[in-house]
């Protein structure tokens, strides 16, 4: 009797247990096709933004810990900082769905032309914009950005020559389109504790 009332309990239990799992992975399914497809343009702007602030939120946390801020967190430089990001979202969001529409195979030699590109073109374009919006946001005068991105630029370009090729093979070699902004905003997030850094190290000095 008690295996009968077991084997009833099993027969109920597993198709439930099936259930759950058809729905969880349904769930799932419907949130990556609302992210990565709907509504992609905004998940690549709002992950842009928010992985610029992590990063900087990292750089900040290690000027604390170095004695260089005076309190934890400046919550405005990190909000400057994502929206920063927020806006060349979309820039990196349309150019990647053109690269891929000009240049859609996925051989070795199609690849480095990619990487070409991105480091002779949206690189540095990437660089300045960044630089540009940066000290409009800080309500610094056209004069003072144009004296910060001939002083900094150098730097920063050659650490992205340095960092960004191995990581942008991967993307253009192993990722479909729509999730190659997510895994470049990630990308970015690590780079951008460096890009901080070369924004506001020297306003410890002033």
């Amino acid at each position: 009797m008690f295996a009968l009332n077991l084997k009833k309990i099993k027969n109920v239990a597993i198709p439930l247990y099936r259930h759950e799992q058809t729905r969880s992975k349904s769930l799932f399914n419907r949130g990556l096709h609302f992210l990565f497809k709907k509504n992609l343009l905004l998940t690549n702007s709002i992950t842009s933004g928010g992985f610029m602030a992590i990063g900087d939120l990292f750089q900040q946390e290690f000027e604390f810990q170095s004695k260089l801020l005076k309190e934890r967190y400046d919550w405005a430089r990190a909000v400057r900082m994502f929206i920063v990001g927020t806006v060349l979202g979309p820039m990196h969001h349309y150019y990647y769905i053109y690269l891929d529409k000009v240049l859609p195979k996925n051989d070795v030699k199609t690849i480095f032309k990619k990487i070409l590109y991105d480091e002779t073109i949206v690189s540095p374009l990437t660089i300045v914009c960044f630089f540009y919006i940066m000290g409009t946001l800080e309500k610094k005068s056209l004069e003072k950005c144009n004296e910060e991105i001939t002083k900094k630029f150098k730097y920063v370009y050659l650490a992205d020559c340095l960092f960004w090729p191995p990581v942008q093979y991967i993307n253009f070699y192993y990722l479909p389109t729509q999730y190659r902004v997510v895994y470049v905003n990630l990308a970015t997030m690590v780079f951008n504790v460096f890009m901080s850094y070369m924004k506001h190290y020297d306003q410890h000095l002033e």
